[in-house]
């Protein structure tokens, strides 16, 4: 790995107007950086940052080999005490400076890679891993991907802690993406991330604007909606080129931002004849869609294998940031017919057809109304049990959408957790019920696991009580597999895999025994 003195470093926060101050021998060799002391590796420069810091992580952060620290004045009298005569660099705002000395003492990987920022409200993740379906068909190596729920960086696949890492994990992953000989990188890019410095200085090949909607608007997020919109067009200042959704709403906002970059534009939309990308023909098809996808050079027919017409927009959005960064080979669309999103708009039938489970990252407003309007179109008259819950003290939106559009939408409603954080699991549940359509029949269960039994439990009833058929729907968690709860990470059967054993007992049953 390549090294930087920590002379360098201070030098390179002085040119940021960071007001750095050196204690310590400035010939010091410093070989990456981390703020987390469990990442830590031996030359790494550490971070000590945020209200949860506590001294004792510097000390085990130097046990694992740091050569170095970076805080701020304020926290340096504390930190000495348990590091005394360690190499530090002093600077007047942390989030800055942890994003400069993150690049720099990684060796500044996204000098050599193409990398693809995808940012919205709803969408990242499946435009992603389209995306990286399209790259990776075109090849000759992988693709790397960060996102919401996990990492491949060349060298192993991570599950995620943010949607977009802090900056010392963030350019780690990006060294080891270069380390393994990758050249492209399609990583999600957050509101928050972009407000709070996780990606300053980072180098975008590409900058894609999908869409936004009235959601991470909070005290503990963004004050404002016009907070928020100018977060998410602060992506626009990292890239050479930029991609635009003209049907995401704020299209003109977001143009504007991208021409005021001076960067080439392409536009994609899912109605928009204008737009350099479109589609046309768009209908429902065995277990996914189909559509004729139109580019300047080219037009062909597609089969997408995933349900709704969002997901073609987003299928839209990978075309047009792949001919972004140079691939635009039309064959590659084949693989779309193969692609897999974890999480998103996973079906799985019983074997009578007489209930279907869907498992849905549907987590905002926005991404509500899509699920239930995909569901609507695939299973018209299918009667809805829906189960799903709202994270806990953060976008307070949630709290009134997410139950009045559930409840208008699903016949029946069991609120459970979803990253209760910081709330009562209970409390959580019984408060978002007050926003629950007048007369809906619902049930409060906490623990997602039983809701799921619950859920399935009241479709088998309904099935057998009036026929038809039931879909059910799990929302917001999609793949992931530990639920936040206070301050920790637990662990817990996801959803698909929940559901998918209650399926196969279904299925096991002798018809008549039902």
């Amino acid at each position: 790995m390549d090294t930087i003195t920590l002379g360098e470093l201070a030098s390179l926060l002085d040119q940021h107007r960071l007001a750095a101050t050196l204690e310590g021998d400035p010939s010091v060799a410093v070989a990456g950086a981390a703020c987390d002391s469990r990442q830590v590796t031996t030359g790494n420069i550490f971070v000590c940052k945020g209200a949860a810091f506590r001294p004792e992580f510097l000390s085990a952060a130097l046990e694992a080999g740091a050569a170095a620290y970076l805080c701020t004045p304020d926290a340096a009298p504390g930190l000495a005490a348990v590091a005394p005569g360690v190499p530090r660099i002093l600077c007047a705002d942390i989030r800055p400076a942890m994003a400069w000395v993150s690049k720099a003492a990684w060796g500044s990987p996204d000098r050599d890679l193409q990398i693809v920022g995808i940012t919205g409200t709803k969408g990242k993740s499946t435009t992603a891993y389209l995306l990286q379906t399209l790259l990776d068909a075109a090849g000759p190596e992988p693709c790397a991907i960060f996102g919401t729920h996990a990492i491949f960086d060349g060298t192993g696949t991570f599950e995620s802690a943010n949607t977009t890492p802090e900056p010392p994990d963030l350019w780690r992953h990006l060294a080891n993406a270069r380390r393994s000989g990758l050249r492209r990188v399609v990583m999600e890019v957050s509101s928050q991330a972009l407000k709070y410095d996780r990606v300053l200085g980072l180098s975008l090949s590409v900058a894609c604007f999908l869409n936004i909607g009235n959601d991470h608007v909070s005290p503990v997020e963004h004050p404002s909606f016009e907070d928020y919109l100018a977060a998410k067009l602060r992506i626009f200042e990292l890239a050479g080129r930029c991609v635009v959704n003209l049907s995401g709403g704020h299209a003109d906002e977001a143009l504007a931002a991208a021409r005021a970059r001076g960067a080439e534009v392409t536009t994609f939309s899912l109605d928009d004849p204008a737009a350099d990308v479109c589609a046309t023909a768009v209908a429902p098809a065995a277990h996914g869609m189909d559509f004729t996808c139109r580019t300047p050079e080219w037009t062909r027919d597609v089969y997408l294998s995933l349900l709704g017409e969002h997901n073609v927009e987003d299928a839209l959005a990978a075309v047009a940031c792949a001919r972004a960064v140079g691939v635009d080979d039309p064959a590659a669309l084949d693989a779309l017919a193969d692609a897999h999103v974890p999480g998103r708009m996973e079906v799985r039938p019983t074997a009578d057809g007489s209930i279907v489970t869907i498992v849905d990252y549907a987590h905002n407003d926005i991404s509500y109304r899509r699920f239930f309007d995909t569901v609507d179109e695939f299973f018209p008259g299918a009667y809805k049990v829906a189960f799903f819950g709202v994270s806990g003290g953060k976008a307070l939106d949630r709290y009134r959408d997410l139950p009045a559009i559930g409840s208008r939408r699903a016949d029946y409603v069991i609120l459970t957790s979803d990253d209760p954080g910081p709330e009562d699991p209970a409390e959580l549940c019984h408060k978002i019920a007050a926003n629950l359509a007048p007369g809906t029949p619902h049930a409060e269960e906490p623990d997602r696991e039983a809701a799921c039994e619950l859920a399935f439990a009241h479709a088998r009833a309904h099935v057998a009580e009036q026929g038809g058929r039931v879909v059910v729907c799990a929302l917001g968690k999609g793949a992931e597999t530990e639920m936040r709860i206070g301050s920790e990470d637990v662990s817990y059967e996801p959803d698909g895999a929940h559901l998918a054993r209650l399926v196969a007992a279904y299925d096991a049953e002798a018809p008549q025994a039902r």
